[in-house]
């Protein structure tokens, strides 16, 4: 038999949500050389018409579950007439050598990057996935704007939106993160990932670290940023005060919100869900 198409999707689950529809998939993905689920939101104007892409990234440990029972981003992307896609943070089932022997590193970890080391290589691809074959995928299923297209996420996620975007110049209309990693090679949690993924070679992660992108970035796209002031992370793994003041040595816009008695979970994302997703409908209606 010949291989499975990428864009092959195969509904796992369906539910009418705002008059639109909370979907669940699963494809074949070619990249990651195992299967992926994908959450997709359509709301109720891509009945009839193209609608732009939002393209959100979750963090560690999760997958396309958390985000879209969660979140409560349904109501709002039928209110901006936005198609939300949600995948999975990683490979699944690849029976790779420690795979599930941490929560911050393999299974639920893939950090949105191209693994170079072994045995990663094999299937840890998920820069790839997330910003040529997903996308390839979606365009050939579901009725998008062309070229309409925004990026968001939380924690690994949010790391993973702001470096994409960064790394895509032209690609991504806006872009957004809750709880971002945005120093990683100088947290734990980052260098981990880096050396295992990357190698020990740290002038390699330059590729992926966002404070080095920033300061050769092409465009500036404007970078909305949400951080709990109560978040157990924020000094050890987050770190936003340090690239918020890279930004403003190079005058790139960012708006850093720092929220008071909030945390890390997703009860402080469902709170300013809402901005987020006006933030991103307004740039992709223009």
């Amino acid at each position: 038999m010949p291989p499975v198409s990428p864009t092959e999707l195969t509904q796992v689950s369906r539910n009418c949500s705002f008059g639109g529809w909370q979907m669940v998939y699963r494809h074949a993905s070619a990249v990651l050389n195992c299967e992926m689920n994908v959450g997709v939101y359509l709301p109720p104007q891509a009945e009839t018409q193209p609608c732009p892409v939002l393209y959100w990234l979750s963090g560690l440990t999760c997958t396309e579950q958390n985000f879209i029972t969660k979140a409560g981003a349904q109501s709002y992307a039928a209110q901006h007439g936005l198609i939300v896609v949600a995948p999975d943070t990683s490979p699944r089932g690849c029976n790779l050598p420690g795979e599930d022997d941490n929560w911050d590193f393999g299974s639920g970890a893939g950090f949105y990057l191209n693994a170079t080391q072994q045995p990663w290589a094999q299937h840890y691809h998920m820069y790839d996935y997330v910003v040529d074959e997903l996308p390839g995928a979606i365009a050939a299923n579901f009725p998008i704007k062309p070229g309409y297209q925004s990026i968001s996420g939380h924690s690994m996620g949010g790391f993973g939106a702001v470096m994409i975007a960064l790394k895509n110049p032209g690609r991504y209309k806006s872009v957004s993160a809750f709880s971002p990693i945005l120093t990683p090679a100088q947290v734990q949690w980052g260098q981990n990932a880096f050396s295992k993924y990357l190698g020990n070679d740290s002038d390699l992660w330059d590729a992926y670290d966002p404070m080095y992108l920033i300061k050769a970035a092409l465009e500036r796209l404007p970078i909305l940023i949400d951080q709990g002031e109560a978040d157990s992370f924020l000094e050890t793994q987050l770190q936003p005060h340090v690239f918020a003041q890279v930004c403003e040595t190079l005058q790139h816009p960012l708006m850093l919100r720092m929220q008071p008695n909030y945390d890390h979970s997703y009860y402080f994302i469902a709170s300013f869900m809402g901005d987020h997703l006006a933030h991103h409908a307004q740039a992709l209606a223009g």
